[in-house]
């Protein structure tokens, strides 16, 4: 069984036991977290429901495994024969959680 949630603006297909990268939830590690915003629940090769946009009565379960930040992503801008080039650095906070149940 999977679920396609919805976090941070993105969606995620995921199934039970598997580790997902997330943007940064403020809890500490070890808690239990619920994602009640569940686009879509479905058997591989088999019947699909779909929310509209959200199905009633589903959730994920998940524990939170890791907080930590992603690499470094570097945006350079230039400006050609102007003599104008600033570079600026971004680091994601990310949040690694474990899935530990599909209810819907």
């Amino acid at each position: 069984m999977f679920a396609i949630i919805k976090n941070g603006g993105k969606q995620y297909k995921v199934k039970a036991g598997d580790l997902v990268e997330l943007e940064k939830i403020e809890q500490e590690i070890g808690t239990e977290v619920t994602f009640a915003d569940v686009l879509a629940i479905g058997e591989e090769g088999g019947e699909l429901k779909v929310g509209t946009p959200i199905l009633e009565g589903a959730s994920v379960a998940a524990k939170i495994v890791d907080q930590y930040r992603g690499k470094k992503v570097w945006a350079f801008h230039m400006h050609r024969r102007k003599g104008y080039r600033r570079t600026k650095g971004h680091r994601q906070s990310l949040t690694r959680v474990e899935i530990t149940n599909i209810q819907g």
